[in-house]
């Protein structure tokens, strides 16, 4: 059987702006962002589902200041596996700022999960959607692993897939994060056994990203089809929502949002002022331990 095609996708745009429809808040938090290098410095790995451009880091703090972002948490991103060396030497230069989500093997030593956890690591993804990700087989042991160092897990997952693992991700001992509003394509409907599911977890306990419109939308720019997917949410677990833009938007190749409209859909997902800035600052800043 013949490898998929690996597609090149487009970099982000270019001009980057903060929202139109409110004022960010000090102290906010973009929960969800990558930065990337570019071989042979920093190699893709071979089971990749696209191949990105350079998303330095550079360019990623000039997003978070045209934005308005006082705090960013970078996320490692799957083309690089488990080499999670661009990110840390980030995270290092900013360790006042910034705070990052690891993609690891088990059996690290405890030498290099310290390393991990002095350059501001607070959590470990496990990543079923894309090439170069790390699955849920064992999704016990990394919550093990993360009881121990006191993390949490994040999951990219397609929320269809939840309802046979929900079970196994409410007895985890740490705290979990569902990416992009569970992946959840809007066509599907909020009454889908896969959103009821992830609805129900989140009022359970888990926590959610309030992101990836582009991802989950049947529409172009202002993606309203989305609105019902993230108030069902945020009515599930106010203190437990949280924001991220996804930058550099990657796998993506319809037309390119800016972050600044994604900011102003969050005004539409989230209305109210008090509940916004719960979402921005409260909420990531206890997830994450910022100030």
């Amino acid at each position: 059987m013949p490898m998929p095609e690996i597609r090149d996708c487009p970099g982000p745009d270019p001009h980057p702006r903060g929202p139109r429809a409110f004022a960010v808040p000090e102290g906010a938090v973009d929960t969800h962002a990558h930065v990337i290098g570019l071989p042979p410095a920093y190699p893709f790995v071979e089971a990749r589902s696209y191949t990105p451009p350079a998303a330095a880091p550079d360019s990623y703090l000039a997003m978070l200041d045209a934005t308005g972002m006082t705090y960013g948490v970078l996320v490692q991103v799957s083309v690089h596996g488990t080499d999670n060396r661009l990110m840390i030497e980030t995270l290092r230069a900013h360790p006042r700022r910034l705070r990052g989500i690891a993609v690891i093997p088990l059996g690290l030593s405890e030498r290099d999960l310290a390393a991990l956890k002095d350059a501001g690591i607070v959590g470990l993804r496990l990543n079923v959607l894309y090439g170069g990700g790390i699955g849920f087989d064992q999704v016990e042991a990394y919550g093990a692993l993360a009881r121990e160092m006191g993390w949490h897990l994040q999951f990219l997952i397609d929320a269809r897939q939840l309802p046979p693992l929900a079970s196994r991700l409410a007895r985890l001992p740490v705290p979990f994060v569902v990416d992009h509003m569970g992946h959840m394509p809007t066509r599907c409907g909020v009454e889908d056994e896969g959103f009821r599911t992830l609805v129900s977890l989140v009022r359970d306990g888990a926590w959610v990203k309030l992101s990836g419109a582009y991802r989950m939308t049947a529409e172009p720019l202002p993606y309203r089809d989305t609105v019902p997917f993230a108030r069902a949410l945020l009515e599930a677990a106010p203190e437990r929502c949280v924001w991220g833009s996804d930058w550099p938007h990657v796998a993506q190749w319809a037309p390119m949002p800016n972050v600044g409209d994604l900011l102003d859909l969050l005004a539409e997902w989230v209305p109210d002022e008090a509940a916004r800035h719960r979402v921005l600052v409260e909420n990531p800043g206890r997830l994450y331990g910022f100030p």
